[in-house]
């Protein structure tokens, strides 16, 4: 048995010394293969800037970007023209629904229209169109109340 052990022993000193030596080879060639020139070594070692856009690309995108804002809140300005068209009748003062709705809608655009926060232009957009669905749907419940209204005072004699 201390035969084996010993054979043991002998086998994992000479392992070790095999794995010590390549790894040392290996280290070596690493080295060797390393940068042929000081600027290759600093290339390889300094932390590079990270690869922006160019001015123009950076200035197209931000364009783009505005550009799409731009036309969503175009398209929702006319939505709102297009659903004031359905408040026809005097507040109390006698100016119509429309007009005052209209003017309204002028001044909010105006007042963000500087607006350059991404986020806040889109909170801004959804919660127009939310607006806008949300009073024309309430425009035609009322209508459907109206007509149902009109139709029960017809029938009754």
């Amino acid at each position: 048995m201390a035969a084996n052990v010993q054979k043991f022993r002998t086998l994992a000193i000479s392992m070790n010394h095999c794995l010590e030596s390549r790894l040392l080879l290996h280290h070596y060639r690493l080295l060797h293969h390393g940068p042929d020139t000081v600027e290759e070594l600093l290339d390889r070692h300094v932390v590079k800037k990270e690869k922006s856009l160019d001015d123009d690309e950076n200035e197209r995108l931000t364009r783009q970007r505005l550009t799409s804002s731009r036309r969503e809140a175009l398209s929702l300005y006319r939505d709102i023209l297009r659903g004031t068209r359905f408040f026809m009748w005097p507040n109390s003062q006698g100016i119509l629904w429309r007009d005052v709705l209209r003017e309204n809608a002028r001044k909010e655009f105006e007042e963000a229209r500087f607006e350059r926060d991404p986020e806040v232009i889109t909170r801004l957009l959804i919660g127009g169109h939310d607006a806008v669905q949300a009073a024309l749907d309430k425009v035609v419940e009322k209508q459907k109340q109206e007509i149902e209204k009109q139709r029960r005072n017809s029938n009754t004699p």
